[in-house]
């Protein structure tokens, strides 16, 4: 597990990046006003707070992000964040911080080339291959696509690490995309 001073220093990064995304984000938001009333409040955890969370869980040894947050962060890092949220509440936070979070990833924590890279992909289901024609949440958007495992809908996670296991970039695409399309790993070699 990692020590409080590597997840103040997460924080301390993910605090600075959602201060900055937080100025240009609400000057290049459209404004719609429709008569209704909006509400601004502020909620018990920051987004650099939630961003944390995610972060040291991915650093972790957890498998599974709700034992992680009940068994972990509530009983052993509740003096780091004093406000947490309930396990549910924090899943709806999760959306919130999502392209924050993959923003702050393809921005500030890219690896570096070390003349050594490894090129992969895998998919990401968004649903069985049978019930297809029934999804409604990704309709039009997720496609059919065949893996070496076999068909499945959804898409692909395509990835390039270096020999230090670090993430030199990454991209999600439809299903049915070539592997070897997206990513254009000629320009990371030196």
């Amino acid at each position: 597990m990692l020590t409080t001073n590597e997840i103040t220093e997460i924080f301390y990064l993910c605090g600075d990046f959602s201060k900055e995304f937080d100025k240009s984000y609400k000057k290049h938001i459209l404004q719609v006003d429709n008569g209704k009333k909006t509400r601004n409040k502020l909620g018990k955890l920051s987004h650099s707070e939630v961003m944390t969370i995610l972060i040291s869980f991915h650093l972790g040894c957890y498998r599974n992000l709700k034992h992680y947050y009940l068994f972990y962060v509530s009983q052993h890092l509740n003096k780091e964040f004093p406000q947490l949220v309930s396990c549910n509440r924090f899943v709806e936070l999760q959306q919130q911080v999502a392209f924050p979070l993959v923003l702050f990833l393809k921005l500030c924590r890219m690896g570096e080339c070390t003349g050594i890279s490894f090129v992969d992909s895998t998919t990401l289901k968004a649903c069985h291959i049978k019930r297809e024609k029934q999804n409604k949440v990704f309709y039009g958007i997720a496609t059919k696509g065949k893996s070496t495992i076999g068909w499945f809908f959804g898409f692909k996670l395509h990835i390039i690490i270096n020999d230090k296991g670090e993430i030199l970039s990454f991209v999600i695409t439809q299903g049915n995309v070539d592997d070897r399309e997206p990513l254009n790993y000629e320009s990371f070699i030196k």
